[in-house]
């Protein structure tokens, strides 16, 4: 079978929570019948509470067709994501790795900093998480795609930041990264009326709250906040951290 253009990663990190538990429940239970593969396109009959029949494009696994309610009205079903995994895994077992989503900001508890390799791949991951964090500009019939690219960027980006050691170097980071956010927030016409990308950004200052607890130092990553316009006073409670001796040296420099 030729390979999809996308991956199991891919599928985890842009679809909702309830809608992947499902598919992977209908994929685990034998669901995904009659499974095809055609020009650029996978398609199958599955069992819901009735047999769907459901197609998916090898590009891009949210873009298919279900006979069921949502699949009519152009909303991604739990039958169309069920064969997109199949598409990947080609009827083998989902590991336990294979069905973990990353949705929530973690904090790793343990003291550390990346090498010099390390750091580097980490930016770089990030830099690529944040390309799904982009203006909205098209019609109103993309906007649930739109919410989708939103949503799987803040989810890779959900997944770098809980596997990260703290120290002020990874502190640092996180800020530059929030900055970064906070820019294309303000200025560079995306779209976050759900709130989204805000709330991405309102769990990694609690997160840095929780690094200055276990590694003080930290506190001296926040004086890049002092004086910043930001679109919604998320760096105030990080500021309020910053011990007045490191405050005033940082204004003396």
């Amino acid at each position: 079978m030729t390979p999809p253009k996308f991956d199991l990663d891919k599928i985890k990190f842009a679809t909702d929570a309830p809608t992947f538990q499902k598919a992977v429940a209908l994929y685990e239970g034998g669901k995904v019948m009659q499974f095809k593969e055609g020009i650029r396109v996978y398609s199958a009959v599955v069992i819901g509470t009735k047999p769907y029949r459901v197609s998916v494009e090898a590009r891009r696994y949210d873009y298919g067709h279900c006979e069921c309610y949502l699949g009519q009205n152009d909303t991604l079903c739990k039958h169309v994501v069920a064969v997109a995994i199949y598409a990947v895994k080609g009827g083998e077992p989902l590991s336990d790795d294979d069905k973990r989503q990353v949705s929530q900001v973690t904090y790793s508890g343990r003291l550390g900093e990346l090498n010099k390799e390390e750091l580097s791949a980490v930016k770089k991951m990030i830099t690529g998480s944040m390309k799904y964090i982009k203006p909205y500009n098209g019609p109103s019939r993309i906007w649930f795609s739109y919410q989708r690219s939103l949503s799987e960027g803040c989810n890779r980006l959900s997944k770098i930041v809980s596997g990260l050691p703290v120290s002020e170097q990874t502190a640092k980071l996180l800020v530059d990264m929030l900055l970064r956010l906070d820019n294309k927030l303000c200025r560079s016409g995306v779209d976050d009326s759900d709130g989204t990308v805000g709330g991405f950004m309102g769990k990694v200052v609690h997160v840095l709250q929780e690094y200055a607890k276990l590694d003080h130092s930290c506190t001296k990553a926040f004086n890049e906040l002092r004086e910043k316009e930001t679109c919604f006073g998320w760096e105030e409670p990080l500021l309020e951290l910053i011990p007045k001796t490191w405050s005033a040296a940082a204004h003396s420099r």
